[in-house]
């Protein structure tokens, strides 16, 4: 599950950048479809950033790349 999720929000962040709001629409809800399915499993903090919508840490937290300046 982590790996859809993983994929998920590099989806999302990339259509951020390219301002494409129904496929941000889209991966917003889809993010939140894992999030109430795999609540459970997922580790604490990794729900905390999905619930507050950071999901630049959300994905630096899972391994994957991201802009986010360092110290954020």
């Amino acid at each position: 599950m982590e790996i859809e999720l993983k994929k998920s929000l590099i989806l999302l962040l990339e259509s951020i950048k390219r301002n494409d709001s129904k496929e941000v629409s889209g991966q917003m809800e889809r993010l939140e479809g894992l999030l109430a399915e795999g609540r459970g499993r997922f580790h604490p903090q990794l729900v905390h950033f999905l619930e507050r919508r950071s999901y630049s840490k959300a994905l630096m937290f899972l391994g994957g790349e991201s802009d986010l300046p360092a110290g954020a």
